[in-house]
């Protein structure tokens, strides 16, 4: 292998990569195997593509028994050093959980830098993250993954990797990066990050002031939620085909077709095999979505594993305290059903006919967008209402505090004061007539505006 000096996975020359795909055979390994293996291997290729990685090959190696210690047995080990030595890939790409030790033990054996299924991970989410809490989380979660593989004697590959991501090899020379100061690094970045989320929380109790709903959408990773949202707000936010294409929450109004605003907030995508401490860095990035007053799942029926996928998306869900069954703020949304043939599409069909929070639709062409943008308007007006209030002009305050917090429909003024016809929340009205409770327009006495 050359010994030439690189710069990043994104540098000119384009890297190279070998994909080892474990197809694991334990009974308590059933979980991972509802999943057909097909779609398993294209999802890690596409993974790999998400940072511009070219693969050279992809091999499915039969595992009925996981070695402790490198994780394949020795004739898969030495079957793929000598690929490695004839076909020199800049990396080798585990999709699977490795220890520390199992990572060592297969880069001796291999000659060559391995990483897994959550290194991957961590290095697309670097490359997508594009807030500063965003970047926090990426660089935290990163260090706390690597803390236990940086103190490692290296035998090749003396090379280095410069640039931002968390692959990056062995450092300027060797990997001697010392644990008391990622230490420090990982206390800097969680106060950092304190800091960050303090200011998102005080970001949020603003949001509650403004009259709109918050309408998230979430889905596994290329269910198209990018291409709903861009659909839905004419926007253009990154919705190529890549897993993670976006990271960040993207907040967008949305005007429906009986007049209401709601906020439209789109999220990181899900994937199976998430590891348990990204989804705790990542957590106040979700919290958009655990504040929404209505979260549209969007799932892709023309993948052959969406079932699986579902599955994969309500098991995080509940893992951030959403009952995703009774949660009567979810929708769930049938995406591209356009790549469907006819018997595919009736049956999806028949499906959402029987439930009302359950709709087909297809991003790419708009079939079915309307009835979906009727639903959710219906779903949020069921909780608001429309109520009359005459305030008077020395109470100012009582005025601004409506502006706030309910959708101004009317207002009109007259010698006393003014009269507003707003659509508030059941919260918000209870809480302004505890306030002022001589100012609501009741329906015998309510003036015409």
């Amino acid at each position: 292998m050359s010994n030439s000096s690189e710069k990043s996975f994104s540098s000119e020359r384009v890297q190279t990569a070998l994909i080892l795909h474990p197809e694991i055979h334990i009974k308590d390994k059933a979980r991972e195997n509802r999943r057909s293996l097909d779609s398993k291997v294209q999802e890690i290729i596409g993974l790999t593509k998400a940072i511009h990685l070219e693969v050279l090959e992809t091999m499915v190696l039969n595992i009925s028994q996981i070695q402790a210690g490198a994780f394949f047995g020795k004739g898969q080990r030495e079957n793929v050093a000598q690929w490695v030595e004839e076909h020199e890939p800049d990396i080798v790409i585990v999709n699977h959980t490795l220890s520390p030790v199992q990572q060592r033990n297969l880069e001796k054996a291999f000659k060559a830098k391995v990483i897994d299924r959550t290194g991957l991970i961590l290095e697309i989410f670097g490359e997508r993250a594009q807030t500063k809490e965003g970047r926090l989380q990426v660089e935290l979660a990163a260090l706390e993954y690597q803390r236990s593989r940086l103190v490692r004697s290296w035998t090749h590959l003396e090379r280095q990797r410069g640039g931002a991501g968390f692959m990056g090899g062995p450092g300027e020379t060797q990997i001697e990066i010392d644990r008391r100061l990622i230490g420090q690094r990982i206390t800097k970045l969680k106060k950092e990050l304190e800091n960050v989320r303090r200011t998102r929380r005080l970001g949020r109790k603003a949001r509650e002031h403004v009259p709109f709903p918050v309408v998230a959408l979430v889905g596994y990773t290329n269910a198209g939620k990018s291409t709903l949202f861009n659909l839905l707000t004419e926007s253009k936010v990154f919705a190529q085909d890549l897993l993670f294409a976006t990271l960040d929450p993207t907040l967008r109004k949305l005007k429906l077709p009986d007049g209401q605003t709601v906020i439209l907030s789109d999220t990181v995508g899900f994937i199976s095999q998430l590891p348990t401490h990204l989804i705790a860095a990542f957590r106040a990035t979700l919290e958009e979505t655990l504040d929404a007053d209505i979260i549209l799942h969007v799932c892709d029926v023309s993948s052959p594993d969406h079932e699986a996928q579902h599955a994969d998306v309500v098991d995080i869900l509940e893992s951030l305290e959403i009952e995703y069954e009774t949660d009567p703020r979810i929708i769930e949304i049938y995406n591209k059903i356009d790549l469907l043939d006819e018997e595919e599409r009736q049956e999806i069909t028949r499906k959402c006919t029987h439930n009302d929070n359950r709709f087909a639709i297809s991003a790419q062409t708009g079939q079915g967008i309307e009835t979906l943008l009727q639903a959710i308007a219906k779903t949020i007006s069921a909780s608001n209402q429309i109520s009359t209030f005459h305030i008077p002009y020395a109470d100012g305050h009582a005025l601004a505090w409506l502006h706030e917090r309910a959708e101004m429909l009317e207002r009109t003024e007259d010698e006393k004061g003014t009269l507003c016809r707003v659509r508030i929340s059941p919260e918000n009205k209870s809480r302004f007539n505890e306030k002022h409770p001589y100012y609501e327009v009741l329906p015998q006495n309510q003036r015409a505006v």
